[in-house]
């Protein structure tokens, strides 16, 4: 079996603000026309008008990859700033209700809405999707299968919606409580091959409950149409050092996972009831609770599991070149989640308007 290539592929959900009320404001699309002169289909409209979608190239290394994100937040800042209009990267909005916030005019989400009703019309969060090549699709459905142990990991680095609609949740992660109100998300269940997981495909097209694979929205999925594993947990994070590092674990999670398939030496495979209670303490508390370590059936701090992950993966990070991408990882353990940060201006201000502010300086750190 060919080595994968590992390509990377990042897209990144950002929230169009306006400066003065600090309120979500629908950029009317003319951000997505605006950025087609120059972005090309790297930009694109999503369900809400307060939504605009960015995506990178296909990257062959992680180095790569920082550029492209790089580029394509200073564009759609530049684009966004013609509009008179900020940019904020976050799961969710503090205090913009979704009432209030116009749907895009398109036959397809026209017909998600008339399908899922409330549950779409209030799916107003941002996350962060990342792609990693993998050409061999029964090599994609065992990733799929194995790298669901580690989603919550992931999940617990990215935290970034403590708010929804003016109120502290309680949770580091109020972005997954509302997507869940969608089908076909979260953690997937196990698949035995590439022609099991493609009849279990066939069979919701059939039956009428999609029209195509792309309305599996689950956690991680084989992607229907690109030799890709794409990883959806992730909430929207505010620094493009942010998103580069969890890509570059996400990817070197692949890598690993098929260095150990290549030696015959299979990671053990957990039921997705487990790993969902997993998913829950990280949607929580982020990286400040416990998960559960099912090898040894304790619970250890997310901290410590963050840190085991990144010595599990250590022996194929410089084959990758991202070793320096992966230890920024570090940095955000010092710092904290988007979250955990979002609710210390909160604590110290009282205003969710200055934590606005505070993502919108963050979007832009490191441009």
């Amino acid at each position: 079996m060919a080595t994968p290539t590992f390509t990377l592929g990042i897209e990144e959900e950002f929230q169009t603000i306006d400066p003065e009320t600090r309120e979500l404001r629908s950029h009317l699309s003319q951000i997505v026309e605006g950025g087609k002169v120059t972005l090309h289909e790297q930009v694109k409209a999503e369900m809400h008008q307060a939504v605009v979608e960015v995506g990178t190239n296909i990257c062959h290394n992680i180095q790569e990859a920082r550029t492209e994100v790089l580029h394509l937040r200073r564009q759609v800042i530049e684009l966004a700033d013609k509009q008179g209009l900020k940019i904020g990267a976050a799961g969710t909005h503090p205090f913009s209700r979704w009432q209030e916030q116009p749907i895009t005019p398109d036959a397809r989400y026209d017909k998600i809405v008339e399908e899922l009703q409330e549950a779409a019309r209030s799916n107003l969060v941002f996350g962060m999707h990342v792609h990693i090549g993998i050409e061999n699709r029964e090599m994609g459905v065992y990733m799929m299968n194995t790298l669901r142990y580690f989603l919550p990991h992931l999940f617990a680095l990215s935290t970034n919606s403590p708010f929804w609609e003016g109120r502290e949740t309680g949770y580091k992660s109020f972005r997954t409580k509302v997507f869940e109100r969608f089908p076909r998300t979260g953690i997937p269940g196990f698949f035995h091959s590439a022609s099991d997981y493609d009849e279990f495909i066939a069979l919701l097209i059939k039956t009428g409950c999609i029209d195509n694979g792309k309305k599996i929205w689950w956690d991680v999925r084989l992607h229907p149409f690109f030799d890709t594993i794409e990883y959806r947990i992730c909430d929207m994070m505010m620094r493009a050092d942010e998103t580069i590092a969890v890509a570059a674990i996400m990817q070197a999670l692949v890598a690993k996972i098929y260095k150990l398939k290549a030696q015959n030496l299979n990671f053990r495979i957990y039921r997705s009831a487990l790993i969902k209670e997993n998913k829950w303490r990280a949607a929580r508390y982020g990286l400040d609770g416990d998960m559960i370590d099912f090898g040894i059936q304790e619970e250890v701090p997310t901290r410590k599991l963050i840190l085991e992950l990144l010595d599990f993966i250590d022996d194929v990070v410089d084959d990758l070149g991202s070793r320096h991408e992966v230890e920024y990882v570090l940095k955000m353990l010092e710092m904290g989640t988007g979250a955990d940060r979002q609710l210390q201006v909160f604590r110290e201000t009282g205003d969710l308007h200055k934590v606005v502010d505070y993502i919108l300086a963050e979007t832009t750190y490191g441009l």
